[in-house]
């Protein structure tokens, strides 16, 4: 194997996936170890701070295990990018020890605390300031709700003792010792805590929110110098940490989303769509959020954000709870093997509905059924649920900015259903391109940092690398597809 290589570190959920790539965007070594998640009574959701580093370690020790047992030489790795779980955040005080359990971006701890803030009318000026909704998904919210709540928490904080961090900003204060204290755009934009139009903190926010002596991290550019390290001694000599980027954010990187009216959908569990709308914010009226995509130098690319709550979630509740089929496969031959849904329809509001409805006390149904439909049909409506709700996110980003969508990138597990990937392009009457790449936010972070290493020339050089993806062109007849966006229009009322 022939250098210069960048290592990639994805902080995930469920797992850390650490990926070293070489000069033009190969995978050439991996690594990957499981994350512990405590699901509490009463929505609370919590991960083991030290546990995350320790996670990350085990991770980048594999990676480099495997790419050391390649033939690769580890002096040749120039540069780490960091990709993280966004809204999920560390307190912990200036010696280093953790204040409480790290938050997850899933807890719902601060309900309560979310409606205080709506009804004691700050909610516009949230909005208008971070282009975040006052919902728990938010760092903020849950911040709010340990000072109140945790002895510990609020006597650090009324100290100013509290470091808050999301986890890019925990990984890089313990990898670096203590001695960088940062995190970028595309973190902070994630708090209720940033100010789109100023790019720092909001001073007026963090004193209504009882913050004001909560210590934060300096913001800079995701594509920057953030410090360096040895990874604990698994290197024997110290390499720069040259990017840190959100998750969802690194994925649309990876996959290309340079320009205004390119978006990425990530076809999980749930979804998040992000769309590229330019150099200036812009507010939605529709329920989208506003966040920064990725900043490189002084150049910042801003997007609207759309979260599904629910995708690939239905697939598996149709086969673990009806026991529809055995294998998640089979449902691309049962939705084909009908030529319609036969006026059947799915809408998968099991936690709620998301963007751009936001309708969290609505309940899953399942509509239009008669004596001549069969399992197939729903299955096919499971699926088609996946497209609509896609481009209700879509029709609504195109609303707000007065951009219409180019193309839309694709990854995650239900990218290999060519139903779905078909119907979708089909519904949006554009292409669909599919990386085809699992590790695609660790794609982004290596990107990012391989610019400001110097592996990278130019965002115009990333342009050509990764081309062996699908694309997906839609049907020259997509009159199904439209018939069947009109009764979901019905459906979901």
């Amino acid at each position: 194997m022939k250098g210069p290589f960048i290592l990639a570190i994805d902080q995930g959920t469920s797992s850390t996936k650490t990926v070293i790539f070489n000069a033009v965007g190969v995978a050439v070594a991996r690594g990957v170890e499981p994350l512990h998640t405590q699901y509490l009574d009463g929505g609370s959701v919590e991960q083991d701070p030290e546990g995350i580093y320790q996670n990350v370690l085990l991770s980048v020790g594999k990676c480099l295990a495997d790419f050391k047992s390649k033939g690769g030489i580890v002096s040749e790795i120039k540069a780490c990018g960091i990709s993280n779980q966004r809204e999920t955040f560390v307190l912990w005080d200036e010696s280093g020890k953790p204040l409480c359990p790290a938050v997850v971006w899933q807890c719902k701890r601060s309900v309560a605390i979310c409606e205080r803030l709506k009804t004691s009318g700050l909610e516009m000026e949230i909005k208008e300031k971070t282009g975040l909704l006052v919902d728990p998904y938010f760092s903020g919210s849950k911040v709010i709700w340990l000072n109140e709540n945790n002895g510990a928490v609020k006597s650090a904080v009324s100290a100013g003792n509290a470091l808050f961090g999301t986890v890019d900003t925990w990984l890089l204060y313990k990898l670096t010792n203590g001695e960088s204290y940062l995190t970028d755009h595309t973190n902070a934009s994630r708090t209720l805590f940033f100010n789109l139009e100023t790019l720092g903190w909001d001073k007026e926010l963090l004193i209504k929110f009882g913050l004001n002596y909560l210590q934060l991290p300096d913001i800079q550019a995701s594509s920057s110098y953030f410090g360096s390290t040895d990874f604990n001694g698994l290197l024997q000599a110290k390499i720069d940490l040259t990017a840190m980027i959100g998750d969802s954010h690194a994925a649309a990187f990876g996959e290309g989303c340079f320009a205004p009216g390119i978006a990425k959908a990530t076809l999980g569990t749930g979804s998040s769509i992000l769309m590229n709308i330019g150099k200036e914010p812009k507010s939605s009226r529709n329920g989208m959020v506003t966040t920064i995509g990725w900043s490189t130098g002084e150049h910042v690319e801003y997007a609207l954000e759309g979260v599904i709550v629910t995708c690939g979630a239905t697939i598996l509740w149709l086969k673990n709870n009806l026991g529809m089929f055995a294998d998640l496969a089979d449902t691309q031959e049962m939705a084909n093997a009908v030529r319609d849904n036969n006026g059947v329809y799915l809408v998968p509001a099991f936690s709620g509905l998301g963007a751009p409805h936001w309708d969290m006390s609505r309940k899953a149904s399942i509509t239009g059924l008669t004596f001549d439909c069969n399992k197939n049909h729903i299955v096919r409506a499971a699926l088609e649920s996946i497209p609509y709700q896609i481009k209700d996110v879509i029709m609504a980003m195109e609303s707000d900015t007065g951009i219409l969508l180019q193309e839309l990138k694709i990854d995650g597990g239900l990218t290999a259903n060519t139903f779905v990937v078909q119907f979708l392009a089909d519904l949006l009457e554009k292409p669909v391109v599919n990386l085809g790449f699992p590790e695609v936010s660790a794609l982004g972070a290596a990107y990012l940092a391989g610019l400001q290493a110097g592996v990278y020339e130019s965002i115009a050089l990333l342009k050509n690398l990764n081309t062996n993806h699908s694309k997906v062109s839609p049907s020259l007849d997509n009159a199904i597809a439209r018939k069947g966006y009109a009764g979901w229009q019905e459906a979901i009322g």
